[in-house]
């Protein structure tokens, strides 16, 4: 089956390029040229990805995320040629999938594309591990696999898609360590390119919204040197 990809860039030879390389690979191709345009096309033709530059006219990348993940699930890889650490994590944090930033190769974007794609079938790779589980419970904290929900003391935690993938892929793991790269791999579907520091900063990011001192964690636990890992938690009674 064909799929759609919507590249938003208010550059027009970028545009030209994507498109051409994208149409290369067999994928369709939609175009936006402002924030606006991005929402609207976005909305009405629900394409599989969404290519999304920061710097738009009208309205901006991040905004134009935030507006869509308020209605719809669609992998969103933002490009920008800013490379400084707070972009990324508000990209992140506003649900944002991936972060690419300029100059990049065609290789490198194409497989990041790939990637994003393929996100639904690595989802199931290890859900498979445990297919009679619904709900993850340790401690307070508890995670319901078919809703793509998250409760700590009852209250639901409000994670991005990435954030949730992320914490049931180490909840159903427990004790294991996993490094950056081998995250990379099984979250986020890379086995060469992405950046490790994404892994971080989506780490981090999960911490604030699920742990008591984030700087002091109990769930999502690093080993110096080696990974994260998923620490158990002993049962609450009610």
């Amino acid at each position: 089956m064909e799929r759609t990809i919507l590249v938003v860039d208010d550059e027009e030879p970028i545009v030209d390029i994507l498109r051409f390389n994208l149409k290369k690979e067999g994928y369709k191709v939609l175009e936006a040229y402002d924030g606006e345009e991005a929402v609207r096309i976005a909305l009405e033709s629900n394409p599989d990805l969404i290519l999304l530059d920061v710097m738009l006219p009208k309205m901006d990348g991040f905004t134009v995320c935030k507006k869509l993940r308020e209605r719809i699930s669609t992998p969103i890889l933002m490009i920008t040629a800013r490379e400084e650490e707070v972009d990324k994590v508000l990209g992140l944090a506003i649900g944002a999938d991936d972060y690419i930033t300029k100059p990049f190769s065609i290789r490198e974007l194409m497989a990041r594309v790939k990637a994003n794609l393929r996100r639904g079938a690595t989802d199931l790779t290890y859900l498979e591990m445990s297919a009679d589980t619904t709900s993850i419970i340790h401690g307070t904290l508890e995670i319901n696999i078919e809703r793509y929900e998250v409760k700590k003391e009852g209250k639901v935690i409000d994670l991005t898609l990435r954030e949730f993938e992320l914490l049931k892929f180490l909840a159903l793991q427990p004790e294991k360590i996993f490094s950056r790269e081998a995250l990379l791999e099984k979250v986020w579907g890379y086995e060469y390119y992405g950046d490790v520091r994404t892994v971080d900063v989506t780490i981090r990011r999960l911490r604030e919204k699920i742990e008591d001192d984030a700087s002091n964690p109990k769930y999502v636990v690093t080993r110096r040197g080696v990974g994260y890992f998923f620490a158990k938690q002993p049962s609450v009674t009610k």
